[in-house]
């Protein structure tokens, strides 16, 4: 049996290229904001394009935001994909508008500081030890466009006292007027800036790497 995935449909992504590139892949993909169909998935995509305050307008108007708090819960994978990684974060800042994100990690989202903005095009990452996401990827580029990102990744992985130290998230980087975060790995949370649907063999790979973590 392929893997069930979900592509949410809210009003804001490249999704049919995404519903594409995962069904070559091998996933039986749907595109629905049927609430019940994202929950019982084996993974769940959020993509997103455009901007953050929007992006999470779309998102809570379809109950994404219950969505993905429900399946993380109970430890079922969701994959972020461009503005869709960035609302995961606590909060995005567009022209001196801060916008609360879903809060699945601690940190902001704010605008590039490069001399060339947007950020559009090819670009290598540096994928940390131990990335399934990334995993044999090293030194390959992948494609952005964005103007904004999460330039810190300030989560701690300090457990509290009493309580069982978690691992750490898995952060790869790139660059581009400083260092971003490029993407995420976080037990069933993973979340890439960049597209891996316009990343050709590189972008493929690492989306078949996903879907087969769902077996």
């Amino acid at each position: 049996m392929s893997p069930r995935v979900v592509v949410l449909d809210y009003g804001f992504g490249n999704v049919r290229s995404a519903v594409r590139a995962l069904a070559r892949v091998g996933a039986d993909v749907e595109l629905t904001a049927d609430k019940q169909a994202a929950l019982d998935a084996d993974g769940l995509v959020v993509p997103g394009v455009g901007a953050f305050a929007a992006c999470m307008a779309g998102l809570r108007a379809v109950g994404g935001d219950q969505i993905v708090d429900r399946r993380l819960a109970g430890g079922r994978p969701v994959l972020g994909i461009c503005v869709g990684m960035q609302v995961m974060f606590a909060e995005g800042v567009e022209h001196g508008v801060r916008t609360d994100g879903l809060g699945q990690w601690p940190g902001v989202v704010d605008r590039l500081e490069a001399d060339v903005v947007p950020h559009m095009g090819w670009a290598e990452v540096e994928p940390p030890q131990g990335s399934v996401l990334l995993d044999g990827l090293a030194g390959e580029r992948f494609y952005f466009v964005h103007s904004y990102a999460a330039r810190t990744f300030p989560l701690s992985d300090a457990p509290a006292a009493g309580e069982h130290p978690l691992p750490a998230p898995l952060v790869t980087w790139a660059d581009h007027g400083g260092r971003f975060v490029a993407a995420v790995e976080n037990g069933p949370l993973a979340a890439t800036q960049f597209h891996p649907e316009k990343s050709g063999d590189a972008g493929a790979q690492l989306l078949s790497q996903w879907v087969g973590s769902l077996r």
